[in-house]
């Protein structure tokens, strides 16, 4: 496997900023991603519908040397985990991560023995179809792979301390529209509350020697996030960043004929 830069940046202290991908499956989408100087891209499987055959277009369209591509599967499954690291994914996402059980689960289903129990295959994708040492293969994926937990409810905020404690585990992910939800306020990320639930995942990456990490909507949130000590940031999605341009834009030239028709 090849080397995972943004995984000895985080674990050397440092900070890494990329994207996340929900709409835009072309095969340009990585390379358009890698040129802006983003570190990684998170390809989304959760709320898009992609399945296994978009993903695998994705993952041989990424250029790996300039970008770490990284996959959120829909859900705590082996076939799930263990066929998108197959693809080439360098990274995994997982949803809803609520108990240490499951966070031991996702290290299970991720790791080649000893450390786990994920399916041998060799010289495929995930080795650029590359033969070689088998043993040399297993130690290289098991130690660059990038395994991201995400705390988005109640549950998994109040078991935080075990789930982080996981050997295995990189990253704490806060998923804040789905958190907010189960605190039963909704889209109120400025609440007491909310404020108090990330503050135990920050605290709990600090004790256990874990990154945390956050979906950063615009600049000033991006800024606010990584004084908080978050830092692993996605700059937003393709969509919204999409929308966000193409609106500036558009709104901006019907500004300047509004004002030009009426000299």
């Amino acid at each position: 496997m090849k080397k995972n830069i943004i995984k000895e940046v985080l674990q050397q202290g440092g900070v890494s900023i990329g994207t996340m991908v929900f709409e835009f499956d072309s095969t340009g989408i990585a390379r358009i991603a890698a040129e802006t100087g983003a570190e990684f891209v998170i390809f989304d499987m959760e709320h898009t519908g992609w399945g296994e055959e978009t993903i695998r277009k994705l993952m041989a369209t990424t250029p790996k040397s300039r970008i770490t591509p990284m996959v959120r599967i829909p859900d705590t499954k082996y076939h799930f985990t263990a066929r998108v690291l197959d693809m080439g994914a360098m990274g995994i996402m997982v949803p809803r991560v609520e108990t240490e059980e499951q966070a031991k689960h996702i290290v299970q289903c991720s790791k080649y023995p000893p450390l786990g129990r994920r399916g041998a295959a060799f010289g495929i994708a995930h080795d650029d179809y590359q033969t070689g040492d088998v043993v040399a293969a297993m130690v290289s994926a098991n130690r660059e792979q990038l395994l991201i937990a995400q705390i988005e409810t109640q549950q998994g905020v109040q078991n935080v301390g075990e789930i982080a404690a996981v050997e295995g585990i990189d990253v704490l992910w806060i998923g804040h529209f789905d958190l907010s939800i189960s605190l039963g306020i909704p889209g109120q990320f400025d609440h007491p509350q909310f404020q108090e639930a990330v503050e135990q995942v920050l605290e709990a990456c600090r004790t256990h020697h874990k990154t945390a990490g956050f979906l950063a909507s615009d600049i000033a949130n991006g800024r606010q996030l990584l004084s908080q000590g978050f830092r692993i940031l996605a700059y937003g999605g393709d969509l919204w960043l999409y929308q966000q341009a193409l609106q500036e834009g558009i709104s901006t030239l019907k500004k300047i004929n509004a004002n030009k028709q009426g000299d």
